[in-house]
């Protein structure tokens, strides 16, 4: 087994999340599943990635892997990857998926803030996608991200903006009238502005490199990345020397 799990000393998460996302764990890799628009929108965030901070012999931690889908897909580019969550179904499916699929990644039962006590200043990139609108403290994690990271390290972060455009699109479109999410997944009130987000990292001592909106379109059903981050968007960091 990948698997390990470590005392949970400092736990910055919602239990009501964790337990919301471990009672779907078994689907995660199922394509036509809650998790379908991850499947989706994984190739567009793993060569946005790859593009900026190429994988192939890199050290990599994904915080907040889930079942796995781009710490797996992050392995295939060639990259040395490391994914941590606080759900045990979820990483029993990461780990049950790897050793079918023949992808090694080691996966870890561990917080964030946890994991960059113990290991600071080891990894080349950072990816903590879709995670930061579900989380008490998401300013935390940017800074346990930044501690991870070795410096000049490139770090990727994804979450949700915070207007009406992205309530009625995220929640009221996805979640009711297109049902590509479960009803409940997100919480308006726990989404982050761009602006926000920028000073999360700029406390952390993180540069910004750049952003980048992730949009649907209905009729296509087809994601891309576009230069629109009024809904879901993306930031790549550098860690300052």
């Amino acid at each position: 087994m990948n698997t390990t799990t470590a005392p949970q000393a400092n736990v910055n998460a919602d239990p009501q999340e964790i337990q919301k996302f471990s009672e779907l764990a078994h689907r995660w890799w199922d394509p036509g599943s809650e998790f379908r628009p991850l499947h989706e929108i994984n190739p567009l965030r793993l060569e946005w990635i790859n593009a900026r901070a190429p994988l192939a012999g890199k050290k990599v931690i994904d915080i907040g892997c889930g079942g796995g889908i781009l710490a797996e897909s992050m392995a295939l580019k060639g990259g040395d990857v490391t994914g941590i969550d606080l759900s045990d179904k979820a990483l029993k499916v990461a780990d049950l998926h790897s050793m079918e699929s023949g992808v090694q990644v080691r996966y870890e039962k561990i917080a964030a803030e946890d994991m960059a006590a113990r290991e600071a200043g080891q990894y080349d990139v950072v990816t903590c996608m879709e995670m930061l609108e579900h989380v008490p403290d998401p300013a935390a994690i940017v800074r346990a991200a930044a501690t991870l990271a070795k410096p000049g390290g490139k770090l990727f972060f994804s979450t949700l903006n915070r207007n009406m455009k992205s309530y009625l699109m995220a929640i009221i479109g996805a979640e009711y009238v297109l049902r590509l999410l479960p009803k409940g997944t997100h919480d308006y009130a726990k989404f982050i502005t761009p602006a926000e987000l920028a000073h999360y990292t700029r406390q952390a001592d993180l540069q910004i490199d750049g952003f980048k909106g992730m949009g649907y379109n209905p009729l296509t059903k087809i994601y891309s990345l576009n230069d629109d981050t009024s809904v879901n968007y993306l930031v790549a960091c550098t860690k300052l020397a």
